[in-house]
C-alpha cells in the first residue's frame, strides 16, 4: 500500500460523523478513498448530509501525525517471536471474507502476528464496493489464509476457577482438533481461552509449522497497545503462534464504548461462539446474539444454579443455544471431524477422568464437596471432620488441583472438561 492510499483509508476512518455504513457508499460510488476526496460538493451531496460533506472536505486533525506513526509501526523491524505486521482494507484481497458477510466490517484492520499465512485469494484485489458475501464451497474464509474453522470463546472477566479451568481445558481441546480459537484477550475467561490454545502446540517458543492460526485476539484499542496490562506476555504468546486483530488506529486507548462494539468481530471471524460463564448483563451475551444473528450456532456450558456467573448461559440455553458438556460436542454439532491429536487429548482426558473417579470415591472431603461452592460449616457437619484435619485436608486438595478456594470462604470441587 503506498503512502498516498494509506492516508486516504486513513482519513476515511478519522472523518467525524462519517461511520462505517456512509464509507461504503462512498467507496461503492467512487472507489478508493483518494477519489472520494477528489469529488465536487454536488456528488457527494447524493450520497451524505450537509455535514457530512463538510467533514468529508476537511481533513481531520492529527491525520498527518498518525499517517507517520502507522508508517512507522509497520516499518519497525519487530522481534522475529512476534510476527509480522501488517494492514489490510475492505479492497484488500487478504480482508476476511467473513467480516465481509457481516452488517458492519470494519474498513481497516491492523494485525500483529503470522501475518504470513493470510496468502491472498488471488493476485487481483477486490473491488473496494462492499456487499454481504457467501462462499461457494463452504470452506469460509480458506480461500485467503484466514482459518476456516474457528470458534469463538467468551465469558466472565471474573469466572469461578472451575469456568477458567473449562475455558482452558476446551480451548486446548479445539485447537488440538485444528480449530483456530478466537476471542477478546480480556481477563477471565478470554484469557484462559487463549492460554488454553495455545499449550496445545508443544513449542511455545514457535509458530506452528503447518502455517496455522491457533488462536486470534480481537482487541478493543489499538494494535500497539495491551490491555489489560497483566496480558503483556500473554499477547506476546499469541502473536507468536497466532494474530492479534483491531480496527482501531494506533495509540487509541482502551474505550468503554469499543469493547462491545469489537464483539461483532469476534462473532464474525468464527463459524460459532461458545459462551462458558456469563452472568445475565455481561458482554459475552451481545457476543451470542451477533452469532445468532449472522446465522451461527451459539453454544452455553451449563453451571451451578447457584452460580450467578451461570445464569448468562441458562437463559441463552433456554431461548435455544445448544447445551454443551466437552468439546466434542460443539465438533459433532458443526459436523467437523477431530484430529488425531484431539483423540489423542480426549484419550488423556478420558484417563485423568477414570483418575479422579477413583479419588472422589475414595476421598470423604471431596465427596461431601460435591458440584457447587461449599462453606466450611457445610463441610464440618457432612464429614464430621473437626476444624484442624478438614482444613489440612482442604489446602492438600487445592494444592494437587482438586478443589479451588472462592470468595466469602467457600470451597469448590474442580472438574476437567
Amino acid at each position: 500500500m503506498s503512502s498516498e492510499e494509506l492516508a486516504g483509508w486513513l482519513r476515511l476512518t478519522l472523518t467525524s460523523g462519517v461511520g462505517n455504513d456512509a464509507a461504503r457508499r462512498l467507496l461503492a460510488a467512487f472507489g478508493l478513498p483518494q477519489a472520494i476526496f477528489e469529488q465536487s460538493d454536488s456528488a457527494l451531496r447524493q450520497l451524505l448530509t450537509p455535514a457530512q460533506v463538510k467533514a468529508v472536505q476537511t481533513e481531520p486533525p492529527g491525520l498527518s501525525a498518525l499517517l507517520r506513526t502507522t508508517q512507522d509501526w509497520l516499518a519497525a523491524q519487530a522481534d522475529p517471536a512476534l510476527g509480522g505486521r501488517m494492514i489490510v482494507t475492505l479492497g484488500d484481497p487478504a480482508y476476511p471474507l467473513s467480516l465481509l458477510a457481516t452488517d458492519d466490517p470494519p474498513l481497516m484492520l491492523y494485525l500483529l502476528g503470522q501475518v504470513q499465512a493470510l496468502a491472498p485469494q488471488s493476485a487481483h484485489q477486490r473491488s473496494p464496493v462492499i456487499e454481504p458475501t457467501e462462499t461457494s464451497d463452504g470452506r469460509g474464509d480458506a480461500a485467503n489464509g484466514w482459518p476456516a474453522r474457528a470458534i469463538a470463546m467468551v465469558g466472565s472477566r471474573n469466572p469461578t476457577p472451575q469456568g477458567a479451568e473449562n475455558a482452558r481445558q476446551f480451548a486446548r481441546s479445539f485447537s488440538a482438533a485444528g480449530l483456530t480459537v478466537v476471542s477478546g484477550l480480556a481477563l477471565g475467561v478470554d484469557g484462559a481461552a487463549h492460554d488454553g490454545a495455545l499449550s496445545a502446540w508443544p513449542d511455545a517458543a514457535t509458530a506452528d509449522p503447518s502455517g496455522r492460526i491457533c488462536t486470534v485476539a480481537v482487541i478493543g484499542t489499538g494494535i500497539d497497545r495491551v490491555y489489560p496490562r497483566q496480558h503483556h506476555e500473554l499477547a506476546r504468546r499469541i502473536a507468536r503462534q497466532g494474530l492479534i486483530v483491531s480496527e482501531y488506529p494506533l495509540g487509541t486507548p482502551p474505550l468503554a464504548a469499543n469493547f462491545p462494539k469489537r464483539n461483532r468481530l469476534i462473532a464474525g471471524l468464527s463459524q460459532g461462539t461458545l459462551v462458558i460463564e456469563a452472568a445475565l448483563q455481561s458482554g459475552s451475551l451481545i457476543t451470542a446474539r451477533l452469532t445468532s444473528e449472522q446465522g451461527k450456532d451459539v453454544f452455553a456450558v451449563p453451571g451451578s444454579i447457584h452460580n450467578p456467573q451461570s445464569r448468562g448461559c441458562h437463559a441463552l440455553i433456554r431461548q435455544g443455544a445448544k447445551l454443551v458438556e466437552t468439546a466434542q460436542d460443539v465438533l459433532e454439532e458443526l459436523r467437523w471431524p477431530a484430529t488425531v491429536i484431539a483423540i489423542e487429548s480426549e484419550a488423556a482426558s478420558a484417563d485423568a477422568t477414570c483418575a479422579r473417579g477413583t479419588l472422589d470415591t475414595e476421598d470423604e472431603v471431596l465427596r461431601a464437596l460435591g458440584s457447587d461452592p461449599v462453606g466450611l460449616d457445610a463441610l464440618l457437619a457432612r464429614t464430621g471432620l473437626d476444624t484442624p484435619r478438614l482444613q489440612a485436608r482442604l489446602l492438600e486438595l487445592e494444592l494437587d488441583g482438586h478443589v479451588a478456594r472462592l470468595p466469602g470462604g467457600l470451597w469448590q470441587r474442580m472438574a476437567r472438561a
